[in-house]
């Protein structure tokens, strides 16, 4: 058995994966959370890792297990394939993306980096440029700004603040 990469439609990789394994193949769709401000408020979700493609187990030869009706299972667009063979990846691979997925699991994709240059667009700081220090709980951050020539720590509502640029 050898892991193959399967290419999806677009944003259509959770209906493969489930329409693949209904049909009785194994499949892995890597995952991480990934924060995201809707509306003004902070929510967590959880998005494909590679966009668009998925992995799925089969056996070396094409004759015990058909790989015809994988080309037409909704979500799948094609295997993706190295000339005429399809692309296989190493077990250890899939591994180790399955061990991180799930160290990661615990703690969600920051909306913001530190370090990163924002805008503060609500408040009485509106308007004022802030630097991104950290998180400081689920919707809310520090940022550094600059007042009386000096740099201020300041606690703000993520959705308060905007990415520069």
């Amino acid at each position: 058995m050898n892991w193959y990469v399967v290419y999806t439609k677009p944003r259509q990789e959770s209906r493969a994966l489930l329409n693949l394994q209904n049909q009785g193949y194994s499949c892995y769709l890597p995952t991480f959370q990934v924060a995201k401000l809707r509306a003004g408020k902070l929510t967590t979700r959880i998005e494909p890792l590679f966009s668009r493609y998925l992995f799925i187990e089969l056996s070396l030869d094409h004759q015990s297990q058909s790989w015809a009706p994988i080309r037409s299972t909704l979500g799948v667009s094609s295997f993706l394939m190295f000339g005429n063979e399809p692309a296989h990846v190493p077990h250890e691979l899939v591994e180790v993306l399955r061990e991180r997925e799930q160290a990661a699991q615990a703690q969600p994709v920051s909306l913001y980096q530190p370090g990163e240059k924002l805008q503060v667009i609500d408040g009485p700081f509106a308007g004022l440029e802030a630097v991104y220090h950290m998180d400081d709980g689920l919707a809310r951050g520090i940022v550094l700004i600059e007042l009386l020539n000096r740099p201020t720590k300041l606690n703000v509502s993520l959705g308060a603040l905007r990415k520069s640029g």
